[in-house]
C-alpha cells in the first residue's frame, strides 16, 4: 500500500496522546492508594495539556486525507457498521475526557480521577476502533491479525508513557523512575510483537497469483506490461514505488529509532535524573514510530498488485 503520511501522523499523534493519559490516570491512581507519592497537580495538568495538544494535532492530520473536508461530519454517519466512523467519534470523545482532566487538576476538584478513569476507557475503545479499521481488512493480510491492535497499544502506550516520564523529570521527580522503569517495559515489548508481526508477515504468501488475477490458467504467465502507459489511481495509491532495498533500510531505522536507541536513552535518563535524556528519548522514538507506521502500510501487499504493480 502507498503510506498517507496524513494518517501516519494521525495514528502515531493519537497514539501518544492516548498513551500520556493513561500514564497519568494510573500515577494519580497509585497516589490515591498510597504507593506512591502525590505530584503536583502541576504535573497533571502540564500532561494533560500536552495529551490534549498531541491528539488535537493528530486531528488535525487527519483531515489532510479526505478529498472535501467540508463533508468529514459525515464520516460519523455510519458507525453503526464502520470502525472508522467508530474512531471519528472516540477520538473527539477522548479529546473532550482529556481536556476535562486537565481542568479538574488546574481547578484542583475532587472529581479528576473519575474523569481520568473515564478518558482511559475512552483512550482504549480509541485503540481498538483504530487498530480495527485495518486488521478487519482480511485481504490484507499482513493487517488481519491481532498482533495489529497489540501493536498500536503497545506503541501508543510506550510513547505516552516516554512522554510522561520526561515530564515527571520536570515537575515530580518522585514518579520518574516508576513512569521510566513502565516506559522500558512498553517498549521492550511493543518490539518484541512489531517483530513477531514482521516474522509472521515475512512467511506470508500471496492467495492471489498472476492467473488468478488475469484470468489466464496457463502454469507459466508471465506479466510483460500493465497494459497502459499513463498513469492510473491503482499505480498510485495501492503501490509504494520504493525498492526492496529501501524498505528494508527502513524496516531496521524503525526496529533501532524506535526501540533501541529509547530504551538505552531511558536507561541513561534514570541513572542521571535527565530531563534532556527523556525528552530526548521520547524525540527519537516518536521519530522511529513514524517510520514504523510508514513500514506498516507501505508492507500491506494489496492483491489488485500482483497485476497492476507490475514494471513494464
Amino acid at each position: 500500500m502507498k503510506p498517507a503520511f496524513s494518517v501516519v501522523f494521525l495514528t502515531t499523534l493519537s497514539g501518544a496522546a492516548q498513551g500520556l493519559l493513561i500514564a497519568l490516570v494510573g500515577v494519580e491512581l497509585f497516589a490515591k492508594l498510597g504507593l506512591t507519592g502525590a505530584p503536583s497537580q502541576m504535573f497533571f495538568f502540564v500532561g494533560a495539556a500536552l495529551s490534549v495538544v498531541l491528539g488535537a494535532l493528530g486531528l488535525l492530520a487527519s483531515f489532510f486525507h479526505l478529498g472535501h473536508p467540508e463533508r468529514a461530519w459525515r464520516a460519523i454517519a455510519m458507525w453503526r457498521t464502520s470502525w472508522l466512523s467508530r474512531e471519528c467519534l472516540c477520538l473527539p470523545a477522548f479529546l473532550a475526557c482529556d481536556a476535562l482532566y486537565g481542568v479538574a487538576h488546574w481547578l484542583g476538584t475532587p472529581w479528576s480521577l473519575v474523569i481520568g478513569v473515564i478518558g482511559v476507557i475512552a483512550s482504549a475503545a480509541l485503540f481498538v476502533c483504530t487498530a480495527m479499521i485495518y486488521a478487519c481488512l482480511r485481504f490484507l493480510q499482513e493487517w488481519a491479525t491481532p498482533l495489529t491492535m497489540v501493536n498500536f497499544v503497545l506503541l501508543g502506550c510506550a510513547s505516552g508513557f516516554t512522554l510522561a516520564t520526561a515530564c515527571a523529570a520536570r515537575l515530580a521527580p518522585s514518579s520518574a523512575a516508576g513512569l521510566a522503569a513502565c516506559a522500558c517495559t512498553l517498549t521492550l515489548a511493543g518490539c518484541a510483537t512489531r517483530v513477531a508481526s514482521l516474522r509472521r508477515n515475512a512467511r506470508l504468501r500471496p492467495k492471489s497469483t498472476v492467473q488468478s488475477a488475469t484470468g489466464i490458467k496457463g502454469p507459466n504467465v508471465v506479466q510483460k506490461s500493465r497494459g497502459f502507459t499513463a498513469g492510473a489511481f491503482n499505480l498510485r495509491e495501492f503501490f509504494h514505488g520504493r525498492s526492496a532495498e529501501a524498505i528494508k533500510r527502513i524496516k531496521w531505522t524503525f526496529l533501532v529509532g524506535a526501540f533501541g536507541v529509547p530504551f538505552v536513552l531511558m536507561l541513561a535518563g534514570i541513572g542521571a535524573q535527565s530531563v534532556a535524556l527523556f525528552g530526548l528519548a521520547f524525540v527519537t522514538q516518536y521519530l522511529g514510530l513514524v517510520a514504523e507506521r510508514w513500514f506498516f502500510f507501505a508492507e500491506a501487499r494489496h492483491p489488485q498488485n500482483i497485476y497492476y504493480a507490475r514494471a513494464s
